[in-house]
């Protein structure tokens, strides 16, 4: 029997719920052993530019959002931070609409226990290619990115035939295509020097489904990953311990970087 776990935050991003890439199955594990007094949805929870063209919402997907409410209805208090996949729902922001017990905000001010002060973001505001007038890119990678997932998906099933690992293609890409490891970069750079001007101490975020956590400049910058490749997660201990999780097969403990 797995214990029962309890952190003083999870944040969790990037589950894409409505897409056929999403481990929904392995986050309603993780959301069942690892509970907390905070639960931070940081984006991209739902992906409505997927769901908008083509439904699909097995009941796998529908048992994560049950898991969420129960937890929301149990007393964890939940922030759903909203990203550019779920951005349908900025516009009802302004009239600070609350789904069962969730908040739905576009940004959270955050002091951990350690007391320091963290900007909670999804990260595509600070995206140059998120702009207006060039979101068409964005829209043109979103697909090239989902037939990734999807070669992903069936090309795994052959290697699980053959007792073989889990193994991702976006996430080899990343780690050795030169341009990749540039934007990667470059986005936590600008996200941790914004952060430095407006006086935080570290900003959490997601958006680029890389978790990392690492310190850049004066600032901590922690990114919990995503639920579609990794399947990782970013937890705050009571004693103000910060840990990344990883839900891998190759990791025994299921634990990664901690500061």
């Amino acid at each position: 029997m797995t214990l029962e776990k309890k952190y003083k935050s999870i944040f969790i991003s990037d589950i894409h719920l409505g897409t056929r890439g999403c481990q929904a199955d392995a986050l309603c594990e993780f959301l069942k052993n690892y509970t907390s007094d905070n639960l931070f949805l940081v984006g991209d929870i739902f992906d409505g530019w997927r769901l908008t063209k083509r439904w699909y919402f097995p009941q796998s997907h529908a048992n994560v959002v049950r898991r969420i409410l129960t937890a929301a209805k149990q007393g964890t208090k939940v922030y759903y931070i909203l990203g550019n996949h779920d951005e349908g729902l900025r516009p009802f922001l302004k009239y600070g609409i609350d789904i069962g017990r969730v908040r739905i905000l576009n940004r959270y001010n955050y002091t951990a226990v350690n007391g320091k002060k963290y900007l909670v973001v999804h990260g595509d505001q600070f995206d140059v290619l998120m702009r207006k007038d060039k979101k068409w890119i964005m829209h043109i990678g979103d697909n090239l990115y989902d037939f990734m997932i999807m070669f992903n998906t069936y090309f795994n099933k052959v290697r699980k035939l053959f007792g073989l690992k889990y193994w991702s293609l976006s996430k080899w890409l990343k780690a050795n295509a030169k341009q990749a490891v540039k934007f990667i970069n470059r986005y936590e750079e600008y996200l941790s020097e914004y952060c430095e001007n407006k006086g935080y101490d570290g900003i959490i975020c997601g958006h680029i489904h890389n978790a990392e956590m690492r310190k850049i400049r004066n600032i901590e910058y922690m990114n919990d990953g995503d639920w579609v490749e990794s399947a990782t997660a970013l937890l705050e201990h009571h004693d103000g311990k910060w840990e990344l999780y990883f839900n891998d097969e190759k990791d025994t403990d299921n634990h990664g970087q901690s500061s």
